[in-house]
């Protein structure tokens, strides 16, 4: 079957494809089993990888230029010192960004049955001592007065 045959029997055919057989989707979508990593996170990621790879080409090209006994062997390998350096600062730039953000917008903690107990206990023992606080300024008032009478 030549081009021209195969385009004239698919346009016969119609928008369904080859005549009543199903066509298979080109793309299915698929929920996420992970969720997306935030955008500061992600950033740091992939400066993180841009960073890395480019510190493994400038090993290589270190390695190479050694063995090739060029000039250009010792400027490479104190480049490659330092950018294993930068490196390693953009892995953990990594981290701690991911760190900050869990912090910031982290998953918000259900305070456990103890907590919220002892919570309410502070908060009781700070309304006993609020409702405490006047009936024994109000005594001071009263004994100090009459202490400088007899006195």
């Amino acid at each position: 079957m030549e081009t021209d045959e195969r385009r004239n029997a698919s346009a016969a055919a119609g928008p369904a494809g080859g005549g009543g057989i199903p066509r298979q989707q080109l793309w299915v979508e698929e929920p996420a089993i992970r969720r997306r990593m935030p955008d500061p996170v992600r950033t740091a990621a992939v400066r993180a990888v841009l960073i890395m790879s480019l510190t493994i080409i400038q090993a290589v090209v270190a390695f190479l230029c050694t063995l090739a006994g060029s000039w250009l062997a010792f400027p490479m390998v104190l480049s490659g010192v330092a950018s294993t350096v930068v490196a390693t600062w953009s892995v953990l730039d990594v981290w701690v960004t991911r760190q900050v953000w869990n912090q910031r917008h982290g998953v918000v903690s259900v305070p456990s049955s103890t907590a919220r107990r002892m919570r309410r206990e502070r908060r009781r023992a700070r309304a006993a001592a609020r409702a405490q606080a006047p009936r024994s300024a109000r005594i001071r008032r009263r004994g100090a007065g009459g202490l400088s009478r007899v006195a």
